[in-house]
């Protein structure tokens, strides 16, 4: 009994022995710790980590078409985020007349040729029936070069039209890759409208390819009249009626030239694509990103396809993913107490804390303003001070918006 109390007893001495030294590094530990935290509690000012935030806007009035991107998605610098069709209502009503004038100077032109072809055949009866002379060559020269002024107005007026037809399928195009994406639509769809736009685009090459070839034959027969003027003494060669119907082309021609620079002007600025300024996220618009009126069911963006946008009127926004800079505020006491170039200590309270020692006082403020709210001691008074663009030590971790605490080093 006595021995067993006596291991007992040694036991408990040996136990305490090795236990003090444990306690004492834990207490140790501890004490550190504590004071690790109480010092990054303690600082003079605070400030807000903020990085480069570039708002999306069109730069003209237009409906959206598109948006392709969603809220919190990693962008690149030149990447498509929307797409604007700025030619709003009242101007494609505009583009419908002008289309209608197209359509109505192409007829007017093939009026003009049908009344060409019985005047073009009773030149020729004339000149089988009489001596080949210079009324009856310069009627028929007259009669070439109207005839191809004619085809290439005809050629003109079915060109403009396609590509207007084009453009459509065209914007058509990209608005269907999106929803295929979202798999809204079947892919026969997107490949439909893609052999649509490829026929009407074949269509055009080729009316332009023989606008070319009617040109290359007007320009040889304005060159044969005007050779044979030369050659002959100048006198009266043309009838009233071809007199007249060369009048009314030229009144086509005109015509077709001033409808189709309008038309232009509208197809210049169709679509709009609005691409990433730089590598970022997408975020709210700021200022109305906790504007939950805003907010749509089953949507993150602030803007949606259907939606008319005025000039300049953000869509959305695309901020850096790392803040670059510190913007912290010192009271009208502290004035004299913070100069440039200083060195001062940032200290990141959030876990895992950090305190950064090479931080720098890029620049000063030049006038007190009122404080982000974020800042104030009380929510309900305003504070107002001075602010202070301070560097981001490297190897500090923080997050576009997240407060810091700053103390002079």
């Amino acid at each position: 009994m006595a021995k067993t109390g006596t291991k007992r007893h040694m036991l408990k001495r040996s136990l305490l022995r090795h236990a003090v030294p444990v306690m004492v590094w834990l207490a140790a530990t501890g004490a550190v710790v504590w004071m690790f935290y109480q010092r990054t509690q303690q600082f003079e000012i605070v400030g807000i980590a903020r990085g480069e935030v570039r708002q999306v806007a069109s730069g003209c009035t237009g409906r959206i078409v598109s948006i392709s991107v969603r809220l919190f998605q990693p962008v690149k610098k030149g990447q498509t985020l929307a797409v604007i069709n700025t030619v709003l209502d009242n101007e494609q009503t505009i583009e419908a007349e002008l289309k209608t004038q197209l359509a109505t100077a192409a007829a007017e032109a093939e009026r003009l040729t049908a009344l060409l072809i019985p005047t073009q055949e009773q030149l020729r009866t004339e000149m089988a029936n009489l001596e080949l002379g210079r009324e009856d060559n310069q009627r028929r020269f007259d009669v070439d070069a109207e005839t191809a002024r004619l085809r290439i107005l005809e050629l003109q007026a079915a060109i403009a039209s396609d590509v207007i037809t084009r453009d459509d399928l065209t914007v058509q195009m990209k608005v269907n890759d999106e929803l295929l994406k979202d798999e809204l639509i079947a892919p026969y769809e997107v490949e439909r409208t893609k052999a649509q736009h490829d026929s009407t685009a074949k269509r055009i090459e080729e009316n332009e390819r023989l606008v070319e070839q009617t040109k290359v034959v007007l320009r040889q027969a304005e060159q044969r009249r005007a050779q044979f003027i030369q050659l002959e003494l100048p006198k009266q060669s043309v009838d009233d009626a071809l007199e007249a119907i060369r009048k009314e082309v030229r009144v086509q021609e005109a015509t077709m030239k001033g409808v189709l620079e309008q038309l232009a002007a509208l197809q210049s600025r169709r679509a709009v694509e609005l691409t990433s300024p730089i590598d970022g996220v997408v975020i709210p618009i700021p200022g109305q990103d906790n504007d939950m009126l805003h907010q749509r069911p089953g949507e993150q963006v602030l803007r949606r396809a259907g939606e008319v946008v005025v000039a300049g009127d953000p869509i959305l926004a695309v901020s850096q993913q790392q803040p670059t800079e510190i913007v912290a505020y010192i009271s009208e006491q502290q004035l004299g107490l913070w100069e440039r170039q200083a060195t001062v200590e940032v200290v990141k309270t959030r876990m895992p804390a950090q305190i950064a020692l090479a931080a720098e006082v890029l620049q000063i403020g030049p006038t007190i303003e009122l404080m982000p709210q974020r800042l104030w001691r009380n929510p309900a008074i305003p504070q107002w001070g001075l602010p202070v663009l301070i560097t981001i030590p490297a190897g500090l971790d923080l997050v576009p918006g997240e407060v810091v605490g700053i103390r002079r080093s």
